[in-house]
């Protein structure tokens, strides 16, 4: 049976991420409703391990986990890189590949030394978002953009492998987009636009 729906919703949401750019990116996406969003980080809730071996698995167990210290809704991504020629990594693991000091110049010069001479620079990010209530209602939103890899990085805008990525059909890099041209495009943007229709289709 699935879970009832977590909509409608008013008032304070949590964002399940103690990542500063995720947590303004999400801001800017969530500006266009009536509520006040904080941070993991702000109210001090813990991280919860990673366990699950899918990004909206992952997404759940984040959202699950602050809803239910919080007491208030929670929203929480999962998001990465997956590299065609290499097998979908970092895939879930995109946050680990830059280690505890989130170090994503480490991380995006892991990527460049795995693939080599390799000719295939395709690769996708991709994102679920899953909103979760103290109630125990819940729902996942994916979204993916499709691109290529690109090295040196490129553009200082953004974060995470956002310079070492150029979306299909453009030729700047996440990192050198402005916030608001990224906006558009993005995986995260793309499972945004889905809640965003189910949060408004329930108000």
């Amino acid at each position: 049976m699935a879970p009832p729906s977590p909509f409608p919703l008013a008032g304070e949401i949590v964002v399940a991420s103690h990542n500063a750019g995720k947590v303004r990116e999400i801001g800017d996406l969530l500006a266009p409703l009536a509520v006040k969003v904080r941070s993991a980080g702000e109210l001090g809730l813990p991280e919860p391990e990673e366990t699950e071996d899918s990004f909206a698995g992952n997404a759940l167990l984040k959202a699950r986990a602050a809803a239910a210290a919080a007491g208030l809704p929670a929203l929480a991504d999962d998001s990465g890189l997956a590299v065609h020629a290499l097998g979908g990594d970092p895939g879930i693991h995109s946050a680990r590949w830059a280690g505890p000091e989130r170090d994503f110049a480490a991380a995006m010069a892991k990527v460049h030394r795995k693939l080599g001479d390799t000719a295939d620079r395709s690769a996708a990010f991709v994102c679920a978002l899953a909103l979760a209530r103290p109630d125990g209602s819940e729902a996942v939103f994916e979204g993916t953009v499709t691109g290529r890899l690109v090295w040196p990085p490129r553009g200082g805008r953004g974060f995470g492998y956002d310079p070492i990525f150029v979306p299909d059909g453009r030729e700047a890099t996440f990192g050198e987009m402005e916030p608001a041209a990224k906006h558009a495009i993005s995986h995260r943007a793309r499972a945004f636009a889905r809640l965003l229709a189910a949060w408004r289709a329930a108000a």
